[in-house]
């Protein structure tokens, strides 16, 4: 069937869809006359399952741990108790301290946030979360990202640093030279290029109704 009927059937986003095939969570097979991509009966209960856990807010690496038999489901769940209790106490803190704000009746002009971001502070410190962990994920996930790809312009610059060091020392034929260094430039645009997207499918990702089915 064709993902305009998966949509539908399995209540989630096209996107999405993709965004879990890009995953690696769904593996649909090609239709052999036109390329589309065919969807059966198991992948809608593949995407049933992974819309159940995305709803309690597992994360996509875990679901794949699951899928390929690394940890059990139950062992994930039992995990996902804790980071929810622990989620839950943050955010009694956090209402708390909103609702201390607010019986202050203070303005938002003579609010005084020293004494308030130096608590948050010590809180931190004991473990409370204050930030975003999901854009915190996505901070992560840029870094590493392009971590990976400094590292491999580099050796790439490298490389060619070294052909024109040869040269230098053992000239060959001009053009040979050039041939010898637009390899490793090749190289070093399409990793940028596939940096650029790869920040961007970061970016985009999973839609926010992800978990709000």
């Amino acid at each position: 069937m064709k993902i305009n009927e998966v949509e539908q059937r399995a209540g989630i986003t096209k996107r999405n869809i993709r965004f879990y095939e890009q995953q690696g969570l769904l593996h649909p097979k090609r239709n052999g006359e036109n390329g589309y991509r065919d969807y059966t009966e198991e992948e809608i209960t593949e995407l049933k399952k992974i819309k159940l856990l995305r709803k309690l807010s597992l994360p996509i690496e875990e679901i794949r741990r699951i899928q390929d038999g690394t940890i059990l489901l139950e062992d994930a769940l039992l995990r996902q108790v804790i980071v929810l209790e622990r989620e839950r106490m943050d955010l009694e803190v956090m209402a708390g301290m909103c609702r201390g704000l607010s019986e202050e009746a203070c303005q938002y002009r003579t609010l005084s946030p020293e004494q308030y971001l130096e608590r948050m502070v010590e809180m931190e410190k004991g473990g409370t979360r204050f930030t975003n962990a999901d854009r915190q994920d996505v901070i992560r996930k840029k870094r590493g990202s392009i971590l990976a790809a400094v590292m491999f312009i580099l050796l790439m610059v490298f490389l060619i640093m070294i052909f024109v060091w040869g040269y230098t020392k053992d000239p060959i034929p001009l053009w040979m030279l050039c041939g010898f260094i637009l390899i490793p430039a090749i190289v070093i645009l399409a990793v940028i290029l596939s940096l650029v997207q790869r920040i961007k499918e970061i970016e985009g990702g999973e839609e926010d109704v992800a978990r709000k089915y």
